[in-house]
């Protein structure tokens, strides 16, 4: 799946890697959200190529809030993380994303959770994301389109990560 991208400015070809990130709506039409943040990616250069299916997911953490919509998209991409991170935003801001209450309710939540095997910690992006090995609400949909998705970090599979994981909260697939 790995293919190449001419750089326009050397001429060189910059490989394309797999980028997942997770996609949460617990607002209004969360389908037609979802669906929308997936354009607004593939606009941004984020081809989406693996897409998991629907989850109707338990709040976590916060749990005073409507259950939300989840899944994980895999991207091909020649973008940097940071790049990556700059278009999840842009496309929260262009869906009317308020952030009133940390964690609390949203119309569209945009993670970036890997992205080959580039490893960020900075304070406005952390490459693997650092909780995803402990939520279901990203493992489950992670491991349906890729269960050999690599942790660069914990140097294990989202399969593992999964079998080993804490959380308990219901994820449960769902026809839309």
């Amino acid at each position: 799946m790995l293919s190449l991208c001419v750089n326009a400015r050397s001429g060189l070809g910059v490989p394309k890697r797999l980028a997942f990130i997770g996609l949460g709506s617990n607002l209004g039409d969360r389908p037609g959200y979802l669906a929308r943040a997936i354009q607004g990616l593939e606009i941004r250069g984020l081809e989406a190529v693996l897409r998991s299916s629907d989850y109707l997911t338990e709040p976590v953490e916060v749990i005073d809030q409507e259950e939300f919509i989840n899944k994980v998209l895999g991207c091909e991409t020649d973008l940097s993380p940071e790049r990556i991170l700059e278009a999840c935003l842009a496309v929260e801001r262009s869906m009317g994303r308020i952030r009133t209450r940390h964690k609390g309710p949203r119309v569209i939540d945009l993670d970036v959770l890997l992205c080959g095997s580039d490893i960020r910690y900075e304070e406005s992006l952390k490459v693997p994301h650092p909780k995803m090995h402990l939520r279901r609400f990203v493992l489950v949909p992670l491991v349906e389109i890729s269960p050999a998705a690599w942790h660069p970090v914990l140097k294990t599979t989202a399969a593992r990560l999964l079998e080993s994981c804490p959380d308990r909260s219901r994820v449960e697939r769902v026809l839309l």
